[in-house]
This record gives structure tokens, C-alpha cells and sequence, in this order.
């Protein structure tokens, strides 16, 4: 991102009320929006409070030079309206839910379906859509942010008033911690953040990520319909043009599949693990994902079409690759997938780790 688009930013800090959220009630108090770099050395992390989104990472590759390595948006505005999720906090519940209704202690909720039929990351005013409060910012050896949401009782749909707080840490040389925390107040409910950055290692406006090596620790994923949706079943990556478990490249085996990689693999193992890896060998970069979710969602950026990206950039299909940790998708609508559903008292917590390297 260049520094002039951010220090305007920095200036103006984008006023929006929160007509924009819950209405125009003249006695609701205005909120602002911001951009929060969080910095150590030449490895450095841009990120709003609109939407809790990540908007750029910088970090040199294997000859000294420095790029941006995610893709987004020149300014704020942009993201008021888009449809990419460039770098979101997305919730209340990531990925897609069958039909937008599910049932939960007897009783039906019916969420805003902005999918055809389907809800998809949360509605259409989900976790991304929003402007959070940042509770924290710490400089130092490890610079963090905490931001803060507080998702009201039927919000989108959802059952109960529920607390989320997510934390971005530099967290080591070159590393970035994503620390995702909820708590419901009141009921009962299904809960699935997870962090929707499209990586391009080469830089955001290097071209596509075509020729990147993949490794993916899952040995199963989740099979779906036409919509995207799991059909309720596990099945083996073996034999087919999913299996990442060794390295290799994503254009060795694309064609092999109808819209480009996008699909939820189930995660080797439990706990805090290695996930993926990815890197570039152009750049010479690497990232490491860690995380403790069951799930990683892969997609390649297919339905990018000419988006209007920072510094002029233009992304295009496979500008990008996403690798969102998460639950199983509509797991709310298949009890035998691991359960998403969190009580008042219990605290829902999402580990992510990036590793770079070059």
C-alpha cells in the first residue's frame, strides 16, 4: 500500500455512523474507522478496524526487496461494498450455510441468505461489514492490536448477544499471530470465524499464483454439491487432483478441476498444527500456516474478475490464493461434523500462525 494512500487515510480516518449498521437513530453516537500498522524491522502489518481486515503485509523476498503480499484495496471506501472479502474478520459464521436456516435446541433460525438460497460468511452485514473497536494497540518487540465486536441477539439471524475479539501480533521474526476469541452472553450459538487474506507471495500485483508449490496436510476433505455446500460425507484425497500432501505446484493438476481450487479439507491432526505451505519461486518466499482448527478452506481466487486493486494494480483470476482455517462448512446442518455450536460460559478460540520465510 503505498504511504501516501495511508497517511490520507490516517487523516481523514473515514467517518462512517452507524447508520451504515444497525439504522439512523440520531441518538446512536458516531464511530471511526482507522488504519493501525503494526511494525518490526522491514516486516510490517496494515490493518483497519472496518471489517478487522488485514489490508497489506510487507516483507522482503530473497533479494532485499520489499513487497506487499496480500491483495486489496486502494483506501477504505472500497470495502465498504466489495464482495471479495479482501483480508476480513468474517463471521459470525465463515463459509456457507445450507438453505440459511438451521435448527438449535428446537428451535429454527433463519439467517439472510446472500448466496441464492445460502448465507454465506455471516449474511450480508456479517463480522466483515462492520466496524470494530480497538480495545488495544501495544508497540514494541511484538506490536499487537485487539479489536473488539459486540454481535447483537438476532443479528443476521443468529441466536443471543455474543462477544468477539480478535488479535493480529508480530509475534516473532517475520511471523504473524491471528487470535480469535468469542463468548456468548445469553443462548446458544454457532460460531466460525476465520481470516479471509488472499496471499501472492510474488507480491499482490506479481501476476498469478499459478506457478506457487502447495503442501496441504490433509489426507480427506469434505465433498459438495453444486452450490459449494458439503453433502455430509468425508472422503480421501488420494488419486485425486486435491492431493497436496506432497508438494506441488497449483497449475500441475488445475484443469483437472471445475473452478479452480475451492474446496474444505479436513486437517491431519489436532491441536495447534501445521496446515500449509506455500512458496514462491520467483520471490524465493515461504509461508508456514499453523492453526488449531479441524479445517482449512483452499481457493484460488477463480471469480476474480478484473478487481480493482491498490497502486492500480488489476487482479484477475488466480491473482491470489486463500487458505482460511475454520470448521467444517454447514457443519450446524450435519451433526455428525464436528460440532460449531458454543454455550454461554465456554469461549470459542481460533489459533492461526503465519510463518515467512525467503
Amino acid at each position: 500500500m503505498r504511504s501516501s494512500m495511508a497517511k490520507s487515510q490516517v487523516l481523514l480516518l473515514l467517518s462512517l455512523t452507524a447508520f451504515l449498521l444497525l439504522g439512523s437513530s440520531s441518538a446512536t453516537p458516531k464511530k471511526t474507522v482507522g488504519i493501525y500498522e503494526l511494525k518490526k524491522g522491514n516486516f510490517s502489518v496494515k490493518i483497519t478496524n472496518w471489517g478487522a481486515t488485514i489490508l497489506s503485509v510487507i516483507l522482503p523476498d530473497s533479494y532485499g526487496k520489499l513487497d506487499d503480499v496480500v491483495l486489496g484495496y486502494e483506501g477504505i471506501r472500497p470495502y465498504i461494498h466489495g464482495t471479495t472479502y479482501f483480508g476480513a474478520l468474517v463471521g459470525r459464521v465463515g463459509s456457507r450455510i445450507s438453505g440459511a436456516r438451521f435448527v438449535l435446541n428446537g428451535t429454527a433460525y433463519r439467517l439472510y441468505p446472500n448466496d441464492g438460497k445460502n448465507s454465506i460468511h455471516g449474511g450480508h452485514r456479517g463480522f466483515s461489514f462492520v466496524i470494530w473497536t480497538v480495545k488495544e494497540k501495544v508497540d514494541g518487540e511484538f506490536p499487537y492490536i485487539k479489536l473488539y465486536y459486540y454481535s447483537f441477539n438476532k443479528e443476521q439471524g443468529f441466536p443471543g448477544d455474543l462477544d468477539v475479539y480478535v488479535t493480529y501480533r508480530i509475534s516473532g521474526a517475520y511471523e504473524l499471530s491471528v487470535t480469535m476469541e468469542a463468548t456468548p452472553r445469553t443462548k446458544a450459538t454457532p460460531v466460525n470465524l476465520l481470516q479471509h487474506s488472499y496471499w501472492n507471495l510474488g507480491g499482490h500485483s506479481s501476476g498469478t499464483i499459478l506457478s506457487n508449490t502447495v503442501q496441504i496436510f490433509a489426507s480427506n476433505l469434505t465433498p459438495q454439491d453444486d452450490h459449494r455446500i458439503p453433502i455430509g460425507t468425508i472422503s480421501s484425497v488420494f488419486g485425486t487432483p486435491y492431493d497436496f500432501r506432497n508438494p506441488n505446484t497449483i497449475e500441475s493438476r488445475i484443469n483437472e478441476v471445475e473452478g479452480g481450487y475451492n474446496v474444505n479439507y479436513v486437517v491431519d491432526g489436532d491441536g495447534m498444527r501445521k496446515v500449509a505451505i506455500v512458496k514462491d519461486h520467483r520471490s524465493g518466499r515461504s509461508m508456514e500456516l499453523w492453526a488449531n482448527q479441524p479445517a482449512v478452506q483452499f481457493y484460488t481466487a477463480y471469480y476474480l474478475n478484473d478487481v480493482k486493486g491498490k497502486g492500480g494494480a488489476i487482479y484477475g483470476r488466480y491473482a491470489g490464493l486463500c487458505l482460511e482455517t475454520q470448521g467444517f462448512p454447514d457443519a450446524v446442518n450435519h451433526p455428525q461434523f464436528p460440532s460449531q455450536i458454543v454455550n454461554p460460559g465456554e469461549v470459542y478460540k481460533h489459533d492461526m500462525l503465519f510463518k515467512f520465510s525467503f
